[in-house]
């Protein structure tokens, strides 16, 4: 069934994704802090252009946010042009940033408050996840809006689950982020090891991806991270305020994450070579200083 929706949040992620939605044949409006990316997204998809996030969620059924942190979430959300001022009661809100759980928690009790349902629903996978419409996408919220809300979900997703209340999906994103961390830590010691060691590392990949050593960012990264390649994918600066937002959160559930706040630094590093906006795997860079 086709439906009216609100896309705020343009870039790598959320430009695509807004397009997914527009192609699975809903009414997509969009807004975008830099307005010639979203005129460029009309030019491209069908869909309308709005000036503020409240124009954007007017007539909106649905309204998804695709932005930097718990700062712009607060501003195109509670702001005074955010999509609050005119979401209507019985609308479902998604939020597709990777945030806080707090934060989370904060619009899902104003959500209840205000008659419109809301689901905390960061993404993963990447800008080719996003481009591929293959994200997988963790969820915190109620069933009921859930259920209202999968199938446009779906329409940029490979795996969606809901895994309990508000707050949740930002969780679980904690917990994707604090796995890839460690991850590719691992791969960047790999690969710098072999490639030292003199062996033709493609032709290694190729058989250990198969085995027990096998993920995502071995399978993806590998051929860039041996010929020095990064001018693309999730910037440094993004994980790094990913990972300062799980961290934060251990403080406040007594958990330890040492190899977490050890790659950290080891991010910061990187920063410091100048690599703020190269992908997560220009972590091997550390080794060719």
């Amino acid at each position: 069934m086709t439906c009216n929706v609100a896309f705020i949040g343009l870039g790598v992620m959320g430009y695509p994704m807004a397009g997914y939605i527009s192609k699975g044949g809903h009414n997509v409006t969009v807004f975008n802090r830099t307005k010639s990316k979203a005129e460029k997204w009309v030019s491209e998809y069908n869909g309308k252009l709005a000036e503020t996030p409240a124009e954007a969620a007017k007539d909106a059924e649905y309204i998804f946010t695709c932005v930097g942190n718990d700062n712009d979430l607060r501003e195109v959300t509670f702001g005074d042009n955010g999509v609050f001022k005119n979401i209507k009661k019985g609308s479902v809100y998604i939020d597709n940033t990777t945030a806080s759980a707090s934060i989370a928690r904060e619009i899902y009790a104003y959500s209840k408050k205000n008659g419109f349902g809301s689901l905390d629903a960061p993404v993963s996978g990447g800008q080719a996840g996003a481009e591929n419409g293959a994200l997988t996408v963790m969820i915190g919220g109620d069933q009921t809006d859930f259920d209202k809300a999968k199938d446009k979900i779906e329409c940029y997703s490979k795996k969606m689950k809901l895994l309990g209340g508000p707050g949740n999906g930002q969780l679980a994103k904690m917990v994707n982020q604090i796995c890839i961390a460690g991850l590719v830590q691992g791969l960047s010691e790999g690969i710098n090891f072999g490639m030292k060691a003199g062996l033709n590392m493609e032709d290694v990949i190729e058989v250990i991806s198969k085995g027990a050593a096998q993920s995502w960012q071995m399978e993806n990264r590998y051929k860039t991270m041996i010929n020095d390649k990064f001018d693309f994918g999730f910037a440094v600066d993004w994980m790094r305020k990913d990972l300062k937002i799980a961290m934060d959160e251990a403080k406040n559930n007594g958990s330890l994450l040492p190899v977490t706040e050890l790659v950290d630094k080891y991010y910061a590093e990187v920063q410091e070579l100048g690599g703020n906006r190269l992908d997560t795997s220009s972590l091997i860079k550390r080794f060719r200083k």
